[in-house]
């Protein structure tokens, strides 16, 4: 009976707005899953599309690792920041060395700005009614 190396994985957990990205990152070809999809199927926009790889690209190691995510809550482009931010996590464990390359460039930082809610009596956060004098 064979026994099967078991792979393991490097965690990093990135949240932006209501998103929250489960990043799982290990050594191998620089393939990028997300939910179960290819990142260029998940993500179609190449803004997002570039921003979801700048941690692997800013400290040059994107075909040294693989990146398995799961991403759940928002829109594609909060989706995208909760991914960065999980991504850039997950490499400063893999790659202790690389920590003040990722906190310049802004991958280790929470981006803590969230929807305004909505004010009573007004029919957004701050937009008002149109003002009438007579």
């Amino acid at each position: 009976m064979a026994t099967e190396a078991k792979i393991s994985y490097i965690w990093g957990v990135g949240r932006r707005k209501c998103s929250v990205a489960r990043v799982r990152i290990r050594k191998g070809s620089g393939k990028i899953e997300i939910n179960g999809r290819n990142a260029k199927d998940y993500f179609p926009s190449l803004r997002q599309q570039v921003a979801i790889a700048g941690p692997l690209k800013y400290i040059g190691v994107e075909s040294q690792y693989d990146v398995v995510a799961n991403i759940r809550g928002g829109g594609l482009t909060g989706q995208a920041g909760a991914l960065m931010m999980g991504l850039g996590r997950a490499l400063l464990k893999a790659e202790p060395d690389k920590a003040a390359r990722l906190r310049e460039h802004g991958f280790l930082s929470r981006d803590s700005r969230m929807v305004e809610r909505k004010k009573p009596g007004k029919p957004g956060a701050r937009r008002s009614f149109q003002f009438s004098k007579r």
